[in-house]
């Protein structure tokens, strides 16, 4: 856990200081991230960004390609390598929209569901409006290919019969090969080729598709942008995009074709390098889960098949209530296994059981299970409930009541100081229903002596600090559940000590345990 905080706090950092631009999306498409980088080119601050949905951010023209990169990466097919433009704002809306070329990637929670789209984005805007122009100029296209601005992306050439036609300074940069090595070789096999060839390709696949590329581009298509790779003269693997466009003459006759290449910037790569380490991380974490997951449950059937063959011998009153306490355990803790979907929790929509049971029973599991750390600590726990209370019979999902009841027992005595003192007490109302049910208003309170919870845990437990601990998770967790039971949980602070309150609605039957 603590490995997956520390690359969860270097991914908050990378995104607010990166000098690349990233957004990010819930689940609804509203805007829940924006970096300073994207707040400075599109000029709006991240407090008018966020909570606008990220539609009415896009120029009219990106609208289709953004909802469909949204709804396929809220279904968990991330796109790579899409271009759409953002509008400008302020004393930026005079420059126009900015283009961006963006990795769509989903955004998800330890249990793989999406909760949300963060966009990792380059700013190509000054690369596509040298190269909007470039493509619309009718006369020699020489004196901008060799311009060595550092804004004009690498770009190679081929005429009409695939001979090398162009190769300028940023290519002899890029790939280590002079314009005059390359000029006037095949494209195809000499200058890009798998064997002998000056920038060698990966495979046959990888020629093949540059061929492709460079087929579609003389017939007219309109230009798209592939992934593309090669080996440089020096050995290092070249990953890029290339975007192949038709060469016109001043008739609009088609003489050959442009490439120009695309290259991640260092903090892009850096930021897509540190998000796939997190995933990478929360899926080592999702599989250690699983098998502690299984590995317990092979326990647990030997204790299940121990507790059956003890119910089979001659028990006293004492014993029988003593195993009765630890199947109640047992049940508890498959539950627990059981629950595979937080969400379903946390979201209000999982389904609770509906049986017969009284409180005495769920209230004395619940105990049993911190009296060890509590006469460890020398902590006295008193049961204040009154005994017709205790001996209600009521309705309700038994386990998920007992699972709460244990959060809270334990959070309080680890909170308790040692020698200190810890008191449950109960109260119930009832409103009649109908001829043989009430509807039943019960209400738990955990008393404990010392200082009292921290507010921070408190802030977990009622969901209002987005980074939870382990502790605070638990208390999340089960103060949902009790929300679930049409309840809730409140925290009293008094002098010397402190109090949980735990309300809830069941039903109750008019029978009572004598």
């Amino acid at each position: 856990m603590q490995e997956l905080e520390a690359v969860t706090s270097e991914i908050v950092r990378l995104i607010e200081t990166a000098s690349v631009p990233i957004l990010a999306v819930d689940v609804d498409g509203l805007v829940d991230g924006w970096n300073t980088k994207i707040a400075e080119l599109a000029g709006l601050p991240v407090d008018k960004a966020v909570g606008k949905h990220l539609l009415t951010l896009v120029e009219e023209s990106s609208i289709d390609i953004v909802r469909k990169i949204l709804f396929l990466a809220l279904q968990g097919q991330e796109e790579k390598d899409i271009q759409f433009e953002i509008r400008t704002h302020g004393s930026r809306a005079d420059a126009g929209p900015i283009s961006l070329i963006v990795n769509a990637c989903a955004n998800r929670d330890l249990h793989e569901s999406v909760i949300g789209v963060c966009f990792v984005a380059q700013d190509i805007t000054g690369q596509k409006s040298f190269m909007d122009k470039f493509t619309r100029i009718e006369g020699d296209y020489k004196a901008i290919v060799q311009n060595p601005n550092p804004l004009i992306p690498p770009i190679f050439g081929t005429d009409e019969f695939g001979w090398c036609s162009e190769w300028n300074p940023a290519m002899t940069l890029l790939t280590g090969w002079r314009r005059e090595e390359v000029i006037d070789k095949m494209l195809l096999g000499e200058v890009f080729g798998v064997h002998m060839a000056c920038c060698r390709l990966k495979n046959q696949e990888a020629f093949v598709n540059l061929g492709v590329v460079l087929n579609n581009a003389m017939a007219g298509q309109e230009p798209e942008k592939v992934s593309f790779g090669f080996f440089a003269r020096s050995g290092k693997y070249v990953e890029c995009l290339l975007c192949a466009s038709k060469k016109l003459d001043r008739e609009g006759s088609v003489t050959g074709v442009f490439c120009f290449l695309q290259l991640a910037s260092q903090e892009l790569q850096q930021a897509l390098h540190v998000q796939q380490l997190s995933e990478q991380t929360a899926q080592k974490r999702l599989k250690a889960l699983a098998y502690i997951k299984r590995q317990i449950r092979n326990p647990l059937s030997g204790i299940i098949f121990s507790q059956k063959m003890l119910e089979a011998t001659e028990l006293g009153a004492e014993q029988t209530e003593l195993l009765h306490t630890s199947t109640q355990c047992q049940h508890q803790l498959s539950k627990i296994l059981d629950d595979s979907d937080l969400n379903s929790i946390i979201d209000g929509y999982l389904n609770l059981e509906m049986v017969k049971f009284s409180l005495h029973e769920e209230l004395i599991a619940s105990i049993s299970q911190v009296m060890m750390k509590s006469n460890g600590m020398g902590i006295r726990i008193i049961n204040d409930a009154a005994d017709n209370i205790m001996n209600e019979f009521l309705y309700g999902d038994r386990i998920r009541i007992q699972q709460v009841l244990a959060d809270f027992l334990l959070i309080s005595v680890n909170f308790t100081p040692a020698g200190g003192q810890l008191m449950v007490a109960a109260s119930l109302t009832k409103d009649g229903i109908g001829e043989s049910i009430h509807l039943v208003h019960l209400e738990l309170r955990i008393t404990h002596t010392g200082c009292g919870i921290p507010e921070m845990l408190l802030n977990q437990m009622f969901g209002s600090d987005g980074d939870a601990s382990e502790e605070g998770i638990s208390l999340l967790i089960s103060r949902k559940l009790v929300k679930l039971m049409s309840g809730d949980v409140e925290y009293l602070r008094e002098a010397g000590k402190s109090t949980f309150i735990i309300s809830v609605e069941l039903a109750a039957a008019h029978n009572s345990r004598s």
